[in-house]
């Protein structure tokens, strides 16, 4: 299951690394992933529909927009129902 769920900042503004299953987008190429966990300084992602994992530095993750998130929830559907 796909928590849609975002980073946010801490007291002084700093970006908080986000969760596992935390949906995010990586900045730099605009993909949505899922976090799958840190390792060393990064942050895994996964396509919400599955596929290969990618690192990305946590300073280059965003929550998503309504219409991203959105749309991995439709991909998570048609995944799950063959389209």
């Amino acid at each position: 299951m796909v928590t849609m769920t975002a980073p946010t900042p801490d007291t002084d503004g700093h970006t908080v690394s986000p969760d596992a299953g935390d949906l995010v987008v990586d900045r730099r190429s605009d993909k949505v992933g899922v976090v799958m966990g840190h390792v060393g300084p990064y942050v895994q992602l996964r396509p919400p529909h599955g596929g290969l994992e990618w690192d990305v530095p946590p300073e280059d993750v965003r929550p998503p927009t309504p219409t991203e998130e959105l749309s991995a929830k439709v991909a998570v559907a048609n995944r799950r129902w063959g389209r």
